[in-house]
């Protein structure tokens, strides 16, 4: 392939199809957005409480080709202009991930461009600092928490990063996902339990207790465990039996109080848990990225918490929180630069 006039150029194509969004973005130097195109699926999985991998793969091949047209479009640029393609190639869904890494391949071989592959969960830390490269300082902790990863990273560089510890079983977003369907609320969960939570009382149930607490200072281990939180509930709305049916969700009087208590226990635990894990490393930093960064209470509480401990903590813009291929261009571009590219051989890895 030919090689990039990064000196003069530096557009980036970034493709994204890791679950259950297809996503197009055009990104300059890494950092400047030019496009960024999103088709959700939501509304589709919506209806099975959760995603559907053969239905997510099946509407990727629909969605992709439109979204990167849309994406060229809006930067009001064409494939001559570009540098390269970047493309998510792990990790994820392994059918909705071929459909993203066939389709970067392709276009990268007919138009004679560089492809770059790009780790998904990496791209979530970059996009943490995408917005104020300047003022992250390395290294520094992670905290990637979405509806599939719930982990801690720590970073030395936007190309050097490796993970510390990751859910024990249940990722954060999923455990939302599953008490809005206990409570009747919409899929996705995050977005739905907040808003109920706004009308409740954050102490109204003392689910923290089933939240892992870290050890001791000292011990060498933190960890998260969503689990044993996501049966609380269920049991606290069997009022106190596992053996009895689950209400209808019309029948639980105090859902709002539940969906405050739910997420204020969840938050708890991110947040003393990256805070901790920035103690034992000596990081002054902790980016905080993935769909359950968008939850204002986390923002809320980890801003106010990390700055009475004296580390700085910083977030994506909502719109860059969720799965996009604005964080995949701009990585792709820091790969490129370092001449981190990949072949015609690439394939997509589900982990």
């Amino acid at each position: 392939m030919a090689e990039p006039d990064i000196e003069t150029k530096g557009l980036v194509l970034g493709i994204e199809s890791s679950c259950d969004e297809t996503a197009a973005a055009v990104v300059a130097g890494g950092t400047e957005v030019l496009s960024n195109v999103v088709k959700s699926q939501a509304a589709i999985h919506a209806e099975f409480g959760g995603v559907v991998p053969e239905v997510a793969g099946r509407s990727h091949l629909e969605a992709i080709l439109p979204a990167v047209d849309e994406a060229l479009s809006g930067a009001g640029v064409g494939f001559d202009d570009l540098s390269a393609i970047a493309v998510t190639a792990r990790p994820g869904l392994i059918g909705s991930l071929l459909v993203g890494v066939s389709t970067a391949k392709a276009l990268a071989w007919t138009r004679g461009l560089p492809l770059v592959d790009v780790h998904h969960i990496e791209a979530h830390v970059y996009a943490a600092t995408m917005e104020a490269p300047e003022s992250v300082e390395y290294p520094c902790i992670a905290l990637v928490v979405s509806g599939g990863h719930t982990a801690l990273y720590d970073v030395r560089s936007p190309l050097d990063m490796s993970p510390i510890v990751s859910t024990l079983d249940d990722a954060a977003g999923e455990a939302f996902d599953k008490v809005a369907w206990i409570l009747g609320l919409e899929y996705p969960g995050g977005p739905s339990v907040s808003r109920l939570a706004e009308e409740g009382n954050p102490k109204a149930i003392h689910f923290r207790r089933y939240s892992p607490k870290p050890l001791p200072d000292g011990a060498k281990q933190i960890g998260f465990s969503f689990s044993g939180l996501k049966t609380a509930v269920l049991y606290h709305v069997r009022g106190g039996d596992a053996l009895q049916p689950t209400p209808a969700p019309e029948d639980i009087a105090d859902r709002a109080d539940i969906a405050a208590s739910f997420q204020e226990a969840v938050c708890d635990s991110l947040v003393t848990q990256t805070l901790r894990a920035a103690k034992m490393r000596g990081a002054g930093q902790v980016l905080v990225a993935g769909g359950v960064a968008c939850n204002r209470r986390l923002r809320e509480m980890m801003a106010t918490r990390a700055k009475d401990a004296g580390i700085r903590s910083f977030f994506p813009s909502p719109a860059y929180c969720t799965d996009n291929a604005v964080m995949i261009a701009g990585l792709g571009w820091k790969r490129l630069e370092s001449g981190l590219t990949a072949d015609l051989a690439l394939d997509a890895a589900p982990r």
